[in-house]
C-alpha cells in the first residue's frame, strides 16, 4: 500500500495552478473536465504519480470558495533552504504567513505558506 493523493477542494483552478506549479514548482501531470458533473480535476506533484504522492486539485465549477474548517492541517514540502523556499515563494507572488525558524519545541527548521484558498503548505528544511 502507498499514498496515491491528496484532494483538495479549490475555489479557482487556474489561480491554483499558477500556484502550485509556478510558486511551488510542481508539474502538472494531468486535467480532466467532467461537464456532466460539473467539475474539474487536476493532478500536480513533483514525479509521476506512478512513484509519488500527488495532490489533486478538484474544482467544482459552481463553487467559489470552501470553509477550510479546523480538522485540515497542511501539506508538507522537503526543501533544502526554508528561508529561501520563502523568499522565492514571496518574490513569486505567493503568501508566507509563518517565517522560517525552529518548530516549537524542537530544532527542525520550518516555514509555512499559503496558496490562493487558504491551505497550508509545511516547508520543512532538510
Amino acid at each position: 500500500m502507498r499514498i496515491l493523493h491528496t484532494m483538495l477542494r479549490v475555489g479557482n483552478l487556474d489561480r491554483s495552478l499558477e500556484f502550485y506549479t509556478k510558486v511551488l514548482g510542481m508539474t502538472l501531470l494531468r486535467r480532466k473536465d467532467y461537464p456532466e458533473g460539473r467539475f474539474t480535476l487536476a493532478f500536480v506533484g513533483y514525479g509521476d504519480e506512478s512513484g509519488h504522492a500527488v495532490i489533486e486539485l478538484t474544482h467544482n465549477w459552481d463553487t467559489s470558495s470552501y470553509d477550510l474548517g479546523n480538522g485540515f492541517g497542511h501539506v508538507a514540502i522537503e526543501v533544502e533552504d526554508a528561508a529561501k523556499a520563502c523568499e522565492e515563494t514571496r518574490k513569486l507572488g505567493g503568501k508566507v504567513v509563518r517565517e522560517a525558524g525552529p518548530m516549537k519545541h524542537g530544532t527542525t527548521v520550518i516555514a509555512f505558506v499559503e496558496d490562493p484558498d487558504g491551505y497550508k503548505i509545511e516547508f520543512i528544511e532538510r
